[in-house]
């Protein structure tokens, strides 16, 4: 696909399907993230595939996080919120590691380098033919889901990216 015609093509997917990317093609979308400006040459972004536990302990502590928010959720509540994040194929989370203190890029700058890895991943992968949800949410904030993924609680969850065939 021609990068204007990507550009302009490009839209959030409403919902997704199986298949998603295949490993040597989320390799690929990784692989353009990567190619993200980066003042600095720092590579604060964190590209983080979400498979086997890691994908379960992190659904398990968003639906906690929600819960935290939402004391009154129901059991059935709680796993619904973790039957969402389960029905796409596939998930990768940008997350932004701030280098503090030791570079003298500003943190606002690092994020943005991140932002921009997001948005190399969304067009590889639409380029690829499929569908992408760019996600955030409250989740995206909590220590306890950035801890998951090896995150600090003062870096932050910039995308999450979930991939799949969209849904006509």
């Amino acid at each position: 696909m021609e990068l204007f015609a990507a550009i302009d093509t490009r839209s959030s997917a409403g919902r997704l399907t199986d298949p998603g990317p295949s490993a040597e093609q989320l390799g690929r979308l990784l692989h353009a993230a990567a190619r993200a400006p980066d003042h600095g040459r720092i590579k604060p972004w964190r590209l983080i595939v979400l498979k086997d536990a890691v994908r379960e302990a992190f659904t398990a502590a968003a639906a906690l996080a929600k819960r935290a928010r939402l004391p009154d959720m129901t059991a059935e509540q709680l796993a619904g919120e973790r039957d969402k994040m389960n029905r796409s194929p596939a998930i990768v989370v940008i997350g932004c590691a701030v280098n503090r203190g030791q570079s003298k890029v500003p943190e606002i700058e690092q994020v943005v380098a991140a932002g921009a890895a997001a948005q190399n991943l969304f067009l590889a992968a639409h380029d690829l033919g499929y569908g992408v949800m760019w996600k955030t949410g409250a989740a995206a904030y909590d220590p306890a889901v950035k801890s998951t993924l090896g995150l600090k609680p003062d870096d932050h969850i910039v995308a999450i990216m979930h991939l799949g065939t969209r849904l006509k």
